[in-house]
Formats: structure tokens, sequence, C-alpha cells
């Protein structure tokens, strides 16, 4: 500790007499030059003296600071990558999905599909059946209905006719021969 005194006394007195010698003035211009130059370095050389294990000790430990950093980013990167590697997975194992689901659906689609065509034509069967009986009933229904007035307009004209054809004495022998018929059979 007394050395390290002494030195810094020493380039103290030193940069002062520097100092003097350049301030007077005297000197060539070259001279001048080189007292101010040795004046710095003196006082570059106390700074270091002084300071130079703390300065030493801060870059230093900025330096580990720095190399710190660097392995934490580092690291940090390396997750990270890793981590996109993981959704990467995660997101093709999510198209993988989503296409299994788009199958599963197509065919859940193509087996309703041919359900409700089944359905469709049974049904289709049963109106076009239900058509046909109705149809049936209703052509039975019309002929009916033909027969019943085509047997009442022969009545009526049979009718007619007798009644035209027919005088008394015809219509009392036409009702005695009827009776006849019915009595014997």
């Amino acid at each position: 500790m007394r050395s390290r005194f002494k030195i810094t006394c020493l380039l103290i007195g030193a940069i002062c007499v520097l100092a003097v010698v350049a301030g007077r003035g005297s000197h060539s211009q070259y001279v001048d030059f080189a007292f101010r130059t040795g004046n710095v370095i003196l006082f570059v050389a106390l700074v270091c003296h002084i300071w130079g294990a703390k300065i030493k000790a801060f870059f230093k430990g900025r330096t580990e600071s720095i190399k710190n950093e660097l392995a934490a980013l580092e690291e940090a990167r390396s997750k990270a990558l890793h981590r996109v590697k993981q959704v990467e997975e995660q997101i093709s194992s999510l198209d993988r999905d989503r296409q299994n689901i788009i199958a599963e659906y197509r065919a859940q689609g193509e087996a309703l599909k041919s359900e409700i065509i089944v359905k469709a034509e049974r049904t289709a069967r049963q109106i076009i059946a239900q058509a046909k009986a109705t149809a049936q009933s209703e052509a039975d229904k019309a002929v009916e209905e033909m027969r019943r007035e085509l047997a009442e307009e022969i009545m009526d004209a049979a009718q007619k006719l007798l009644l035209q054809r027919l005088d008394m004495p015809g219509h009392k022998k036409l009702i005695d021969k009827s009776l006849t018929k019915v009595v014997l059979n």
C-alpha cells in the first residue's frame, strides 16, 4: 500500500512539473507538444495506477455478464426452437386430425345420404301404390256410376218404349204372362 502511495505521489509531481514547464512558452512548438503529450501520458498512467484494478474488474465483470447473457440467450433460443418444433408437430397433428374428421364426416354424410335415398325410394313406392289403389278405386267407382246411370237410362228408355208400344190390352196380357211365370217358377 505504501509503494502505491509513493507511485501516485511521484506521478502527480511529474504531471505538475511537466505542466509548469509546458506553460512557460519559451520552447519551440514541438517541445511544447512533447511536454503536453507527456503530461497526458502521465495523467493516463496515474488514472490507470489508481483505478486500473477497478476498471479492469469492471470490464472483466462486464465481459462475464455479456458471456452469461449470451449463454442465457442461446439457451432461450434452443428452448424456443424446441417449442417451435413442438408447435409444428401439433399443427401437423391437427392437420391429420382435421383430415380424419373430414373423412369421418364424409363417410357419415354418405351413409346418411344412402339412408335418405332408400327411405325416399320406399316412400315413393308407397305413394305410387297408394296412387294406383286410389286410381283403381276411383275407376271402379266411375264404372259403377256409369253402369248405374246406364241401367237407369236403359230402364227409362225401355219404359218409354214399352209405354209407346203397349196399349191397355197388351199391358194386361204382359202382366198375366209375368204372373204365370212367377207362379210356375
